[in-house]
């Protein structure tokens, strides 16, 4: 019997927050233990290994000695690009991995006209064979699927795996309606084994000819809506799956690296200094030492605006009495003294879209893709890419003008999609 590991959504680098980033790099170092203590013959991460395709390399030079220890122990690693490997220049850390030999790219697509052909890696101890679709930005992957030859694939013998980093449009969890997903009619059929990635919520399911789709879920967190859930005591970890000629079973390894405080308050019709000693009396008696504490607050107050209910104090308060971090929610916060957009209940990515998509349409622009939805995609993009920090030992200039280049080539990229 072999028994391999299945992670996805690490997201690397995700936090500038010190406690937040030590817990991040302990709880991947953790997992590339768990992996050799389990045993497992390979490991496969389904995308987003880390948050951004050109990370900050102290996490990278952390995360290589955590893989290089299970290399040394024979253990190999697969990997496709999630949607925050990409980048517009075209190589990112997962390709210099590949280049170190830390890990094998396992997407190796050609072309035959308008047909996608994917290379097959084939595991050298355990026979299994490993196809998968590396995620694009803004999920462009979906093209990939269109084009995908799936008869070769589906005709190869042996024990299959397909890799992928991507929403299957029949199991998106309700929040992420509006997300682009893939049908899973472009899947190929047959596979022993659905490795995704990409949806932050762990699932089993099978399909019609696609049995044992499994999304792991983040291994960490990456955004907030992952701290609250993980707040509320949601495990996050990996699946190990035993197989021999099928799969014989598959266990979900949690990893949780810290106990959590959540908390939640309507604060409809109350005054915004009311509203925080509110809060504050109620966390006198809460023991927070050592926790990550997640508040979220909504509602509409009846006076005072937002920024009035003492919520960075609060934070201060809880950070002194021993929390690892506080993490507040208050995008669903509104007051009467509040103007402008509102859109309640989501998180910040989720926000950010629907501002774009808002404010596309009274764009006036002669290029067509810079147009409507289109238009709003290619903002969410630059944003993506703005957001990066400089590199260590990069200049202002230097980093500017990378800021423009990059800018200018996702522009011209979208142009040409």
């Amino acid at each position: 019997m072999h028994r391999f590991a299945h992670i996805a959504d690490a997201h690397l680098g995700a936090h500038r927050e010190p406690n937040l980033q030590k817990l991040e790099l302990r709880t991947f170092d953790s997992t590339m233990k768990k992996c050799v203590e389990l045993g497992v013959d390979f490991i496969l991460v389904s995308g987003d290994l880390f948050h951004v395709g050109i990370p900050d390399l102290g996490v990278v030079d952390a995360a290589l000695k955590s893989m290089m220890e299970v290399q040394r122990r024979g253990i190999p690693i697969y990997a496709i690009y999630g949607s925050h490997d990409y980048t517009p220049n075209g190589t990112s850390v997962i390709d210099i991995l590949n280049t170190a030999g830390v890990l094998s790219n396992v997407f190796r697509p050609t072309f035959d006209g308008d047909s996608l052909h994917l290379g097959v890696t084939v595991d050298e101890k355990t026979g299994a064979k490993i196809a998968g679709i590396s995620a694009r930005k803004i999920g462009l992957e979906s093209r990939y699927f269109v084009a995908l030859d799936r008869g070769a694939l589906e005709a190869e013998q042996g024990f299959k795996i397909f890799a992928f980093h991507s929403g299957l449009t029949e199991l998106k969890p309700g929040h992420l309606s509006a997300m682009e997903s893939v049908d899973s009619s472009l899947l190929p059929k047959g596979f022993d084994y659905y490795a995704g990635g990409h949806i932050h919520e762990r699932g089993e399911f099978r399909l019609p000819g696609l049995e044992n789709i499994v999304f792991p879920g983040p291994l960490f967190t990456g955004y907030g809506r992952d701290l609250e859930a993980t707040a509320k005591g949601e495990r996050r970890g990996f699946y190990v799956v035993e197989f021999d000629e099928h799969v014989r079973s598959k266990k979900f390894v949690p990893m949780n690296s810290f106990e959590g405080v959540f908390r939640e308050y309507d604060l409809t019709g109350r005054n915004a200094p009311d509203a925080g000693s509110m809060i504050a009396e109620d966390f006198k008696g809460v023991n927070v030492a050592g926790k990550l504490v997640v508040v979220r607050v909504f509602g509409e107050l009846a006076g005072g605006r937002a920024s009035e209910v003492g919520l960075a104090g609060l934070r201060s308060n809880l950070s002194e009495r021993g929390a690892i971090h506080v993490y507040l929610n208050r995008n669903a916060l509104k007051s009467k003294e509040a103007t402008g957009h509102v859109f309640s209940g989501e998180e910040p990515s989720s926000i950010e879209r629907k501002l774009f998509e808002s404010e596309a349409g009274k764009v006036d622009v002669a290029e067509e893709h810079l147009r409507g939805q289109q238009g709003a995609e290619v903002g969410i993009e630059l944003l993506r890419l703005w957001r990066q920090p400089p590199k260590l030992g990069e200049t202002k200039k230097d980093y500017a003008g990378r800021m423009v280049r990059e800018g200018v080539h996702a522009l011209e990229k979208e142009k040409q999609s």
